[in-house]
């Protein structure tokens, strides 16, 4: 059974950083390419960052570069997404995506992932 369960959400005040977590099983993870999505309060999903198998290639959104940094352990079947200098517009809920055809030049796209976690909540607060 693939499972993905993120955590490290939390409420934190504007200019403050957070660090979340995506754990997966069910998979062998170090073949799998990894993302992170949002979904504010009524808008869509959209992408946020991506990793290849190995962590050689990481690609965001423009809205997060140089912000937000996401790395993988292959050895503990994690990726992480750690978020510096937030803002109210970074409340979202999160998710952690996999696909397991590895990392394709479709990334940004949800239906490039085949598996997702339950999702984690971030607000930032001004």
């Amino acid at each position: 059974q693939v499972q993905l369960v993120e955590s490290g959400g939390g409420l934190v005040q504007a200019g403050g950083s957070l660090r979340l977590s995506c754990a997966a099983s069910g998979l062998t993870f170090r073949t799998l390419g990894m993302g992170w999505f949002r979904q504010a309060p009524e808008k869509e999903r959209e992408f946020v960052a991506a990793i290849n198998w190995s962590g050689s290639n990481t690609y965001y959104t423009d809205s997060v570069k140089g912000r937000f940094t996401i790395s993988r352990d292959n050895a503990k079947n994690t990726v992480a997404l750690r978020m510096d200098n937030l803002t109210p517009e970074d409340t979202a809920v999160y998710y952690c995506a996999a696909d397991r055809e590895g990392l394709s030049y479709s990334y940004t796209r949800i239906s490039e992932y085949n598996y997702w976690g339950q999702g984690t909540q971030v607000t930032v607060s001004s």
